[in-house]
């Protein structure tokens, strides 16, 4: 099956998870593209500086010393670049100059012949044009257990409301935002794990559940899991007072 990935341009997990996945698909996939965007990690696009402004006062000091040490050696380590995976393994790279629901990124994307979509990481709301433009549908990773934790940064929430567990959700796409329904979902426990490893830690499973979700829509052997709207929670970027409770309520970030 012929797969194209739409993600960005991530510095910190994303070239692992992708070494990871493509290490892991089955063997009869095969990914023919991959669209890069610009990262975005709080859900839109801003200016470099705006980014490290919002993180600053949002964040903290500390995070932002932390974050951007590793900011700046992930850009001096070849292997952190996405891009670098790419190359490794003879995935052409999709460039789009337009946005990726416009006619022209829809013709480029479709010139590859994907049979399935793999959103990770994807950073724009997709609409009807790309959302049917793989026969076999268009698929996202969320790290939650929907229909719970939808929206951004679902690691900070589930540590910030101290629940036990959480996990990783593999879903169609639909018009919603993580509302469509679900091909694969796994539970994880929580412990003490600070939200670093967390990430880490449910992004890995998350590249394991994808590789499951494309060998059951492979086959043909799909039972899909409700994503109940009337169950869900919804949650956006967190406010400065949101950092100081998750704080106090004994949770850490790295």
């Amino acid at each position: 099956m012929k797969i194209v990935i739409i993600t960005q341009d991530e510095p910190f997990y994303l070239a692992n998870n992708l070494r990871y996945l493509i290490k892991t698909l089955p063997a009869h996939s095969k990914i023919v593209g991959c669209v890069v965007a610009d990262a975005s990690p709080f859900g839109k696009k801003s200016s470099f500086i705006d980014k490290a402004k919002q993180t600053l006062l949002v964040f903290g000091i500390g995070f932002f010393v932390h974050y951007s040490i590793k900011y700046v050696l992930s850009k001096l380590n070849p292997k952190k670049k996405v891009h670098r995976v790419l190359k490794e393994h003879q995935i052409p790279a999709i460039l789009l100059d337009q946005p990726i629901n416009s006619p022209e990124s829809v013709e480029k994307i479709k010139a590859h012949q994907p049979e399935l979509l793999i959103s990770i990481l994807g950073n724009q709301i997709f609409k009807e044009p790309i959302i049917n433009l793989a026969p076999k549908g268009c698929l996202n990773l969320h790290t939650a257990l929907l229909p719970k934790y939808r929206g951004l940064m679902p690691t900070f929430w589930v540590l910030k409301h101290r629940e036990k567990e959480t996990g990783v959700s593999v879903f169609f796409v639909d018009k919603g935002i993580d509302s469509g329904p679900i091909v694969v979902q796994e539970r994880v426990e929580i412990g003490n794990m600070t939200q670093e490893q967390l990430i880490v830690h449910t992004k890995k499973i998350g590249m394991e559940s994808i590789a499951k979700a494309v060998d059951l829509i492979e086959n043909d052997n799909v039972e899909l899991i409700e994503n109940n709207n009337e169950l869900k929670t919804y949650y956006s970027f967190p406010t400065r007072a949101d950092v100081i409770e998750f704080r106090k309520g004994g949770k850490r970030f790295y």
